[in-house]
């Protein structure tokens, strides 16, 4: 027995005759985007009726026991016309009249004196819909969007919806202000209302609320205790009143006009007990906060350039972002729960008092005028004091004190640290990782006598050592826990870096970017040199010369090696003499004197010869080499051929701007390294 119809972009008429649908048991009918002028349905037991999109401009129903109705779209639909359908409808709960742009208030009014229970009323796109004088105090959910007759006026008509617990007004352009009493509302939208002003909600039960892209919005009042987010992007905001008991997550970015006084809306005793998370960003007009919260947890003030000071009392903080607060001076924080707390860049700040005994992780990158810190954080593990200039000796040895278990301290370009600094490290015995780089230290010795533990030494452009400065490392076996050692752009003499190369074998990590005298990296001897020798097959094959004798030093843990941009290099020989089998990187691009490179390395996975412009021969035997860097060499294509034969997993070759490769080598070169998946060239002929 037929119960459902469904009639899709159908014609049902000639123009002239009147449709008749007349059936005993269809419950659900939907006639989508059919072309009929007039219609009549005659079904006593239909619940459901859609006639969306289509273009009947009379419709006459016969339907007792219709409760949903759309009509959407419909725009031949006159007042008179709805009138009836709904006149007949008396137990109709929802209607979509989505789109028709011919209807008034008239339909709404008659389904108020007809419809006993109407619950659902979608009136959007309805330009001459103003909800003045209309009564519908049974309804629950009401979208008006897009409506430009809704103004001020419209609202007692909604107020007087005591069961509303959904509302929509997105882009009513025409109104100003809405102010709602309602105790069952639970979600209201007001997106792009243009002269919006002043906004007023109270409602116990309101858990969402969605409010963005408000020029004219000044003004907002909230009173609710489901509401448990918030998120509100107006720029010109300046008053924010909130009663929201179990508030949660605020989110206030660009909201540029909020004053100082907003920390007497999330401070306690404001209105929001609950608050954990409050985000603050790009609110240009703050300039000092000044407020105690018990519950929160998360705050963000970041690109807030104004703010000079800030003074927090938030036991239960645990994270703050200060990114981009440009004229910070004064900061004080006694949290107890913070854990993570950022800093950065902010160039003013010279005073900074923090008290956390649940700190973690500490970043003051940027601060550039800082002088006069107090860290008193017991668990402190991580502090980054990058380009902090300012801070001195006194600072330093008062932080190692009290912060005895950090295992990271970044010092990068903090120039006024000196040796009674350095001897203040002894407070830090499980210090791993330690970065003094662009700095003016002379003495290595404290770092050498108490940080046992050290597993990471960064020393970037420490122009100021002296070439016997890193003895203790490879004459008296200091740090033997060391890894990873970058000594780039300093000026190191070449027997400095070569007995470091030559005794350090625990070390995992080497940079030695930029150094002038770093000159040809030879770890090969005159027994154990080895040369390609062609095989009468055509195939290529090392031959080594006493590879069996007895080796005195153990095996290189060495695994990436960096030596970019060094112009003495003029030669790389590192044979299986030298026992690197763990090397599983090497960066040699822009050393552009470099000529001559002879590998053999089995671990090898990444090699970067880009922009060694001098490159002549390429001698490989490096079976786990998946990538392979040669822009803008001028290195011949035989060469290059013979030595990827050698590395039957090479995957990504890269001879773009190689002058001597041309685009037509593509298949030769793919034909002797079958495994190549990538070839980056040119493509301009040699």
């Amino acid at each position: 027995m037929l119960r459902s119809l469904d009639v899709n972009d159908a014609i049902l008429d000639d123009g002239v005759q009147e449709v008749l649908i007349n059936h005993d048991q269809l419950c659900d009918l939907k006639l989508t985007k059919c072309r009929v002028m007039r219609i009549s349905i005659r079904c006593p037991l239909l619940k459901s009726l859609s006639l969306k999109r289509s273009n009947m401009a009379q419709a006459a129903l016969n339907c007792p026991l219709l409760n949903l109705l759309d009509i959407s779209a419909c725009h031949k639909l006159t007042d008179v016309a709805i009138r009836l359908i709904v006149t007949s409808c008396p137990q109709l709960e929802s209607l979509d009249m989505l789109n028709c742009s011919c209807v008034s208030d008239e339909p709404l009014r008659e389904i108020a004196l007809t419809c006993s229970n109407p619950h659902v009323l979608n009136s959007s796109y309805c330009p001459n819909i103003s909800l003045e004088s209309v009564r519908l105090p049974m309804l629950k959910v009401l979208k008006l969007d897009n409506c430009e007759g809704i103004t001020l006026a419209s609202m007692a008509a909604i107020a007087y919806s005591y069961m509303l617990e959904e509302l929509e007004l997105d882009n009513c352009h025409m109104l100003t202000s809405v102010s709602l009493d309602l105790p069952r509302l639970q979600k209201i939208r007001l997106v792009h209302c243009r002269k919006f002003a002043d906004l007023n909600f109270q409602s116990s039960t309101l858990s969402s609320i969605t409010v963005s892209n408000y020029v004219a919005l000044r003004c907002i009042n909230i009173s609710s205790n489901a509401l448990q987010k918030l998120a509100l992007k107006t720029e010109n905001l300046t008053i924010l009143a909130l009663r929201c008991q179990g508030l949660q997550d605020v989110d206030l970015t660009d909201c540029a006009s909020l004053t100082n006084s907003i920390c007497n809306v999330f401070s306690d005793g404001g209105g929001c007990p609950m608050l954990k998370s409050l985000v603050l960003d790009n609110c240009e007009s703050l300039t000092a906060l000044q407020f105690s919260s018990t519950s929160l947890v998360s705050l963000s003030l970041v690109g807030c350039r104004d703010i000079s000071t800030l003074d927090l009392a938030c036991p239960c903080l645990e994270r703050i972002f200060l990114d981009g607060c440009d004229h910070l001076e004064r900061a004080s924080f006694c949290p107890v729960a913070l854990r993570s707390l950022n800093l950065g860049i902010c160039p003013k700040l010279n005073t900074l008092r923090i008290n956390a005994p649940d700190l973690v992780s500490l970043e003051l990158k940027g601060c550039g005028v800082l002088s006069d810190a107090t860290i008193n954080c017991p668990l402190l593990k991580s502090l980054d004091a990058s380009f902090c200039s300012q801070l001195k000796d006194d600072c330093l040895s008062a932080t190692t004190a009290s912060c005895s278990l950090i295992k990271s301290l970044i010092l990068m370009s903090s120039p006024s640290i000196g040796s009674d600094g350095l001897y203040s490290l002894c407070w830090l015995p499980n210090l791993t990782t330690l970065d003094f780089s662009y700095t003016f230290l002379i003495n290595l010795l404290p770092v050498f006598d108490t940080c046992f533990h050290l597993k990471v030494l960064k020393l970037q452009a420490c122009k100021y050592l002296s070439d016997s400065s890193l003895e203790p490392l490879y004459k008296e076996g200091a740090l033997r826990e060391l890894q990873d050692l970058d000594l780039s752009y300093g000026t190191l003499c070449q027997s400095a870096i070569e007995e470091l190369l030559a005794y350090c074998t625990h070390l995992t990590h080497l940079s030695l970017n930029g150094c002038i005298n770093m000159h040809d990296l030879n770890w090969g001897s005159v027994d154990s040199r080895f040369e390609f020798l062609s095989v009468h097959n055509g195939s290529t094959m090392f031959y080594f010369e006493n590879i069996n004798e007895p080796v005195k030093q153990g095996n290189r843990l060495l695994q990436n090696l960096n030596c970019v941009g060094c112009p003495n290099i003029r030669e790389v020989l590192i044979p299986p003499a030298a026992r690197c089998f763990h090397m599983s990187s090497l960066n040699l691009s822009l050393s552009t004197n470099l000529k001559e490179v002879n590998l053999v390395c089995f671990s090898l996975s990444f090699l970067n010869l880009s922009n060694c412009c001098s490159l002549e021969v390429l001698k490989l035997r490096c079976p786990r080499l998946t990538s392979l860097f040669l822009q803008s060499c001028n290195i011949e294509e035989e060469a290059v051929e013979s030595a990827i034969s050698q590395c039957s997993m090479l995957e990504t070759l890269d001879v773009r701007f190689c002058p001597k490769i041309c685009s037509t080598s593509m298949g030769r070169l793919r034909a002797v390294c079958p495994s190549l998946k990538r070839i980056f060239s040119s493509l301009s002929p040699a």
